[in-house]
């Protein structure tokens, strides 16, 4: 087997046609008209680090652990972006500074109920449909989750674009993003935890 088994099929540095049938063909997908597919660079090995990939010492969710928490309760935390999106979003991530593949176990075995108070916290909101929860890790080494609240009735926004419409939809009122923010943590606190101003 070779050294990297999952690259030999790529077509590493071709120009690709777009599919006839994809994702830029789905009503969710947010771009419509001639898209042009980027090529693919060669990979880069090794991978540089994530941030927060040295340790504690060099992670924003350790040197500044109370910036933009809307609620905590020493294990798990919950941030919210910063300023208005379009949908809300928050992130939630682990207070201790690990990884999926490292945190500890008593940690990961709250993982599942922590998922599910912040789904309905999110929900509790009104108006949402679904809360879309998306983990990708590439960018930082300390564990994160991101919840985003997909509008009641707007069905291009279901699914694995949600994001991509983030980019190109206007950002909902400033009162409105620090109510829902302000409202996600109050609904946590009232399981637990403690609730943090907006």
């Amino acid at each position: 087997m070779s050294e990297l088994p999952f690259h030999a099929h790529l077509p590493i540095g071709e120009q690709l046609a777009p599919p006839t049938d994809g994702i830029p063909y789905w009503e969710i997908c947010p771009y419509d008209g001639d898209l042009r597919i980027k090529v693919l660079d060669e990979p880069v090995l090794p991978e540089p680090p994530r941030h927060g990939e040295a340790g504690a010492d060099d992670c924003n969710c350790t040197k500044s652990p109370d910036e933009r928490v809307i609620w905590t309760d020493g294990q798990w935390v919950v941030r919210h972006m910063g300023e208005p999106g379009t949908v809300p979003t928050v992130m939630l991530s682990s207070v201790g500074h690990f990884d999926l593949s490292d945190m500890p176990a008593e940690v990961a075995a709250t993982m599942g109920t922590m998922i599910q108070r912040l789904e309905r916290a999110v929900l509790s909101l009104g108006g949402l449909g679904r809360v879309h929860i998306n983990r990708w890790g590439d960018g930082g080494a300390h564990f994160h989750m991101w919840f985003f609240g997909r509008p009641i009735g707007m069905m291009q926004l279901r699914g694995t674009c949600l994001p991509l419409w983030e980019d190109v939809l206007p950002n909902m009122p400033h009162d409105l993003w620090v109510s829902a923010m302000t409202a996600v943590g109050e609904a946590l606190a009232a399981g637990g935890g403690e609730a943090r101003p907006v």
